[in-house]
Order: C-alpha cells, then sequence, then structure tokens
C-alpha cells in the first residue's frame, strides 16, 4: 500500500478520500486554490500546498511537482478535473507516480464515443444502430438520418453530462437541431464532432459498476438505474434498478464487465447502458473514473470502492471474486438543484444559481 497520497481535487470528493486513505493508514497532500484555502478538504489533509491561480486543479505540472516534492507515490484525481484526462494519467506514469485510475490507453478508447462504439460491437457488447464515422457534412448526415430513422439522437463524440445532444423527430427538423448540437459540443468540448443514433423511446438508463485490477480479473458490483432525469441530467440514482430479474441483471453486468475487458481497464468504472420496453439493452458509454453516484453501490454491495481503488492503483489483486458479490438491501441518490424561479419572457427559467446557502433541512430517514 501507498504511504502518501495526493488528493487532486477538491470538496466532497477529496474530503471522501481522505476519509478511507486516513483509515487505511496513508498519509495524504491536499492541493488547494487561493479561494480554497479555508475548505475542509485542507484542514482535513496531513498537508496541503496551494496551486495559486484558480485553474490550478486543471495545472498538471504544479500538481506533479508538488506530489515529487512531498513523495507522494500515488495520485487520487477523483472526479472531473483530470479524472477521465489521458495526458494527466500518461504524465504520472512518465514522472514515477501512480495515476489512481485506469491506464491512459483506456481513457482514450472510452472517451470518444465513434471509436468506443466500435470497440463493442467487436466485443460482443450490444450497441444501438447508427452512424459513428468520422463524415461530418450536413448532407451527409441528413443521408444517414433517413437510413436509420427518425426520431434520431445526435450526440457530441467527445460529449458528457448531456451537452451536444439533441432529438430529432422529422427531417424538416434536422438541419437546424444538428447546428444546435454542433454550437453546444463547441462551446463545451471545443469540439462539435457528431455520432447519430436511432432514438429509444421511453427508455430506462442503467449503469453497470465494474472494477478490474492489474492481474486481469474484473467484476462488476450490480446496477443503478438513472432513468429519472431532467436535462439530461440525472435526478435520482438507485440500486438495484427497480423490475429486474437475476438473469437479466447477471446479463447486463457481464457485459459491462467484456465492455472493460476490451479496453484493458483496470480500476473504478461505470459502464452505461439504454434499456428499451423489451429489457433489450444497448451500450451508451464507459465513465473512466469514480463517479458521483458510487456511495449508491457501496450502501448495496457493502464494500469501499476508494479502498479498492487504492490497493488495485498499489497492484493488488481483488478483494471479492463475482460470486462473493451480494446486494444487501436498497439505496438510492438524489440530486438536490438551485435555481431561479424567476420569470423570464416565457415563464420560469429555472436555470442554475449560484449563491450562498443559509439554511437546509433535509428529509428525515
Amino acid at each position: 500500500m501507498f504511504r502518501k497520497l495526493l488528493v487532486a481535487n477538491r470538496g466532497e470528493i477529496a474530503c471522501r478520500v481522505i476519509r478511507t486513505a486516513k483509515r487505511l493508514g496513508v498519509k495524504t497532500v491536499a492541493v488547494y486554490t487561493d479561494p480554497d484555502k479555508d475548505s475542509l478538504h485542507v484542514r482535513t489533509a496531513d498537508e496541503a500546498h496551494c496551486l495559486g491561480k484558480s485553474d490550478g486543479y486543471l495545472n498538471m505540472q504544479a500538481i506533479i511537482d508538488v506530489a515529487k516534492q512531498t513523495g507522494a507515490q500515488a495520485i487520487h484525481p477523483g472526479y472531473g478535473f483530470l479524472s477521465e484526462n489521458a495526458t494527466f494519467a500518461r504524465l504520472c506514469e512518465q514522472e514515477g507516480v501512480a495515476f489512481v485510475g485506469p491506464p491512459p490507453s483506456a481513457i482514450e478508447d472510452m472517451g470518444l464515443k465513434s471509436e468506443s462504439k466500435i470497440i463493442m460491437s467487436e466485443a460482443g457488447v450490444p450497441i444501438i444502430e447508427g452512424y459513428h464515422g468520422k463524415e461530418q457534412s450536413v448532407s451527409f448526415l441528413r443521408e444517414q438520418a433517413l437510413k436509420i430513422g427518425y426520431p434520431v439522437m445526435l450526440k457530441a463524440v467527445m460529449g458528457g453530462g448531456g451537452k451536444g445532444m439533441r432529438i430529432v423527430r422529422s427531417d424538416d427538423e434536422f438541419e437546424w437541431q444538428l447546428q444546435q448540437a454542433k454550437d453546444e459540443a463547441m462551446s463545451s468540448f471545443n469540439d462539435d464532432c457528431m455520432i447519430m443514433e436511432k432514438f429509444v423511446e421511453q427508455p430506462r438508463h442503467v449503469e453497470v459498476q465494474v472494477f478490474a485490477d492489474q492481474h486481469g480479473n474484473t467484476v462488476y458490483l450490480f446496477e443503478r438505474d438513472c432513468s429519472v432525469q431532467r436535462r439530461h441530467q440525472k435526478i435520482i440514482e438507485e440500486s438495484p434498478a427497480p423490475g429486474l430479474t437475476d438473469e437479466e441483471r447477471h446479463e447486463i453486468g457481464q457485459a459491462a464487465v467484456r465492455a472493460a475487458k476490451a479496453v484493458g481497464y483496470v480500476g473504478a468504472g461505470t459502464v452505461e447502458f439504454l434499456m428499451d420496453a423489451d429489457r433489450k439493452f444497448y451500450f451508451m458509454e464507459m465513465n473512466t473514473r469514480l463517479q458521483v453516484e458510487h456511495p449508491v453501490t457501496e450502501m448495496v454491495t457493502r464494500t469501499d470502492l476508494v479502498e479498492w481503488q487504492l490497493k488495485v492503483a498499489a497492484g493488488e489483486e481483488l478483494a471479492l471474486k463475482q460470486s462473493d458479490i451480494q446486494l444487501h438491501g436498497h439505496s438510492f441518490e438524489a440530486r438536490v438543484y438551485a435555481e431561479k424561479t424567476e420569470d423570464g419572457p416565457n415563464g420560469p427559467t429555472f436555470l442554475p444559481s449560484s449563491g450562498n446557502l443559509f439554511y437546509l433541512s433535509p428529509p428525515e430517514t
């Protein structure tokens, strides 16, 4: 096990990682920017180092420098920021610091939706019929939409978090929706390449938590249902997914394991699927990091996924075999929104709102 760990993040996830590291006897190093100097993760870690400017959490070399100066043997990226950045994972490798996450090649393979669909198809993981190629002219994409048959879903190749996605229900609206998706993708990811798939009506969004070590062992820790969404953002996550039979649960879990093995995955990852009204499921994407909602899985499997991450990154084998992982009860997590309710030209805008939180009354459990 590592003696010292740098946590390259802030807020709740940094505190979460520090808590498990301390329980395992691992010394922790926090990094922070000037506005975060009094934050909880800074006070909780064994030592903390300032990265200066507000963009410091994305400053790869500065983070590596702190790791080397403090003798940290590993870096946990948390989620967001550099957690799915293959360049950073590769830089850690080059500098002799363990990256607590998958290899750079796996991040790259799963980072491009077009490439990942091809890899999944070859691995026998079901995918939705569609166009995943490089030709991006409007006329060609329109032709592909007609071949697939409306409605279709446009998705940014580099997308995530619902950005750069549009449903197109007819040829009349295709060009306008395509431009909207491209504009949003360019502003969010600096890339406006699109893939296109048959739109699944009334789908369920079911994702599977997978874990792999450096010795060829890969398991699934069951699934989370995140079908309740707003603006393509998850509102409720629950595990296990309601209504699935044991056979269906095993089938989707094994598909997720095949997906992870196809890209030589190591560590914690989440394979996302769409499920149609006939309970057929189709690969959407893989998140190559620990997700915000990982405690939902921890509660029903009685595991500590951060502990697993650290041990796997240190070269240990998985603590449990697939047959050892059992479901216990039911858990769910809800997203809390802070939004403006003032009226705009067409009624309430419900746009995200930032500011001070003066009062919180959580529901009784």
